[in-house]
C-alpha cells in the first residue's frame, strides 16, 4: 500500500477560475488530511492508488481556486482534534455535519446528502429491520467510536446506552465491514453511498435491509475561523451549478465498481 504522507501535486487552474467569478488563491498550498478507508469517497484501490469521490472533488476545487493540494493520512478518531488544532487545513472522510462537531471545527457547506442504511451479510435471515436486530441480544454491530453510525446504532437501533456491549468498537470503517464479512458481528450501519459500493463489490456476500434510518449531510472540516471556508463553499456551489457534482456521483456511485 502506498502512503500519501508526502504526496503532493499541483492542479492547474483550467476551469471556472478563468472567468474570474471564483476566488484566486494564487497557488496557495493546502494540506488536506484523510483516512482512505471510506469507499467510494476515498480509499486505496487494488493498484495501491488513493482514489475516490472526495479526491476528484478536491482536485476540481483546487483547479477552480488555483491552489496546490498536499495530502496526509490520519485515523478517524484523531482527525477532528488534529484539524481543530490547525495541524491540517482541511479534513475529508465523509464527515457528517453535526452541531457538536461544529463547536470545535468549521464545516463547509454540504457537498452530499446520504441516508443511513443497515448493511448485513448476504445470507442474513434472523432479522430484517432495526427492531428485529434490537430484539435479539445475541446480535452484535460494529462501529467506529464517535461516528454517526455509532450514535445512530446507540440511539435509533439500541437502548441509548453508549457503553452497550452489543456495539463492538473498531478503528476503521473497513475493519467493521471485514468483521461483518467473517461473522464476528451481524450489522454495520453506514451511509447509503458506502453501503451500496460494498454491496456491489461483494458478489452477493453483503446486502442492505430494512428502512433507511435518516439522512446525513457531509462536509469538509477546517480549523475554526479558517479563511478557506468561503472559497471552498464558492467552489462547491459552482460545481453543483454546472453539473460537476452530478458527474462525480455518476462516476463513483454508478460507473465505478469496487474491486475491479
Amino acid at each position: 500500500m502506498k502512503t500519501l504522507a508526502t504526496l503532493a501535486f499541483t492542479i492547474c487552474a483550467t476551469t471556472a477560475l478563468a472567468d474570474g467569478h471564483l476566488p484566486d488563491l494564487g497557488g496557495r498550498e493546502i494540506v488536506v488530511v484523510t483516512e482512505n478507508a471510506y469507499p467510494p469517497l476515498q480509499f486505496i484501490d487494488g493498484d495501491g492508488n488513493a482514489v475516490g469521490w472526495e479526491y476528484d472533488a478536491m482536485a476540481e476545487i483546487a483547479a477552480r481556486l488555483n491552489a496546490t493540494i498536499t495530502y496526509e493520512n490520519i485515523s478517524w478518531d484523531a482527525m477532528i482534534p488534529a484539524v481543530s488544532g490547525a495541524q491540517y487545513d482541511i479534513g475529508m472522510t465523509g464527515i457528517t455535519i453535526r452541531e457538536d462537531r461544529a463547536e470545535i471545527v468549521d464545516f463547509s457547506d454540504s457537498y452530499m446528502t446520504s441516508e443511513m442504511v443497515m448493511l448485513v451479510r448476504g445470507d442474513e435471515d434472523r432479522f430484517d429491520d432495526a427492531a428485529g436486530f434490537a430484539a435479539d441480544d445475541d446480535l452484535l454491530m460494529a462501529a467506529q467510536p464517535g461516528t454517526t453510525p455509532f450514535y445512530v446504532g446507540v440511539y435509533d437501533v439500541l437502548d441509548g446506552n453508549e457503553a452497550n456491549p452489543r456495539i463492538q468498537l473498531m478503528e476503521t470503517f473497513g475493519a467493521t465491514v471485514q468483521a461483518l464479512r467473517v461473522g464476528d458481528v451481524d450489522l454495520v450501519l453506514t451511509d447509503g453511498t458506502a453501503g451500496n459500493g460494498y454491496v456491489e463489490a461483494s458478489d452477493g456476500g453483503l446486502k442492505i435491509i430494512g428502512e433507511k434510518l435518516g439522512t446525513e449531510d457531509f462536509g469538509f472540516i477546517f480549523p475554526k475561523g479558517s479563511d478557506l471556508v468561503g472559497p471552498i463553499n464558492a467552489a462547491i456551489a459552482d460545481m453543483a451549478a454546472d453539473g460537476t457534482i452530478d458527474a462525480l456521483n455518476t462516476r463513483w456511485f454508478l460507473d465505478y465498481k469496487l474491486g475491479e
